[in-house]
C-alpha cells in the first residue's frame, strides 16, 4: 500500500512539472507508474495544476479501478499495452510539446541532430501510423512502433516516451522537445545534419558508462 501512496506523489509531481514546463496544453497528455500489481494514473480531463495525489487513480491490469474518485485518463488502454509488453517500463508520459507534435503532424521520423538527445534517447524516434485517441488500436499502434525504443511519436497526436523511472521519462521528453526544435530552427539554416549512427552508439554508451559521478 506504501508503494501506491509513493507512486501517487510522483506521478502527480510529475504531471504539474509536464504542464508547467509547456509539455502539454491545459488538460491533455497524461502520466502513470507501475506498482507491483497496478497501474497508477492521472485522472482524465482535470486541470494539472490543481492535482493533487489524491486526485490519481489506481487501475488493475485488466481495466478495473482499484481506487479513485475520477474518471481514467481516457489513454488508459495505451498505458497497460505497454506495461503488459514492455517488462522493463515502469513510467510512461504521454506529451503534447509543440515542436515534437509538429514531427508527428507532418509524420517524419525524428533523428538525432543534438548530442544530448543522443546520450538519453538514443536514435531516430519512429511515427506510429495514426488511429483515434483512446482505443485498442492506438495502443496496438504505440507498442508496434515503441517496441524496445524509449519513445514514439502517435501520428498528428504527440509523443509517448517510457521508462525506468519517471524522473528519466520526464528528461527523455524535455530532449525530444529540444531535438525537435533544433531541428525545425536547424532546417531554416540549411540543415539539420544528423548525427551519425556510430556515434550515437557512443554517445549513449558514453552515457551509461562514464557520463557524471559514476
Amino acid at each position: 500500500m506504501l508503494e501506491v501512496e509513493k507512486a501517487k506523489e510522483k506521478v502527480a509531481f510529475v504531471a504539474k512539472k509536464m504542464a508547467e514546463e509547456g509539455l502539454v496544453v491545459e488538460t491533455w497528455g497524461n502520466v502513470s507508474m507501475r506498482t507491483r500489481d497496478s497501474i497508477v494514473i492521472t485522472p482524465s480531463g482535470m486541470d494539472y495544476k490543481r492535482l493533487n495525489f489524491v486526485d490519481m487513480i489506481v487501475m488493475d491490469f485488466h481495466g478495473n479501478m482499484i481506487e479513485g474518485k475520477w474518471k481514467v485518463s481516457s489513454e488508459y488502454p495505451m498505458h497497460r499495452c505497454i506495461y503488459r509488453n514492455r517488462e522493463d517500463v515502469t513510467a510512461i508520459i504521454h506529451t503534447h510539446s509543440t515542436f515534437a507534435t509538429s514531427f508527428a503532424a507532418a509524420r517524419k521520423e525524428m533523428y538525432p541532430v543534438v548530442e544530448d538527445f543522443a546520450q538519453i534517447v538514443g536514435s531516430k524516434i519512429k511515427v506510429a501510423e495514426y488511429a483515434l485517441p483512446g482505443t485498442d488500436e492506438l495502443a496496438a499502434s504505440c507498442i508496434n512502433f515503441l517496441k524496445e525504443n524509449a519513445a514514439v511519436l502517435l501520428a498528428n497526436h504527440g509523443v509517448v516516451a517510457v521508462g525506468n523511472s519517471l524522473e528519466e521519462v520526464l528528461l527523455t521528453c524535455r530532449l525530444i522537445e529540444k531535438n525537435a526544435e533544433t531541428s525545425v530552427y536547424a532546417a531554416m539554416l540549411g540543415g539539420p545534419y544528423i548525427i551519425e549512427e556510430k556515434n550515437v552508439k557512443e554517445l549513449r554508451r558514453y552515457y551509461l558508462e562514464q557520463y557524471g559521478q559514476k
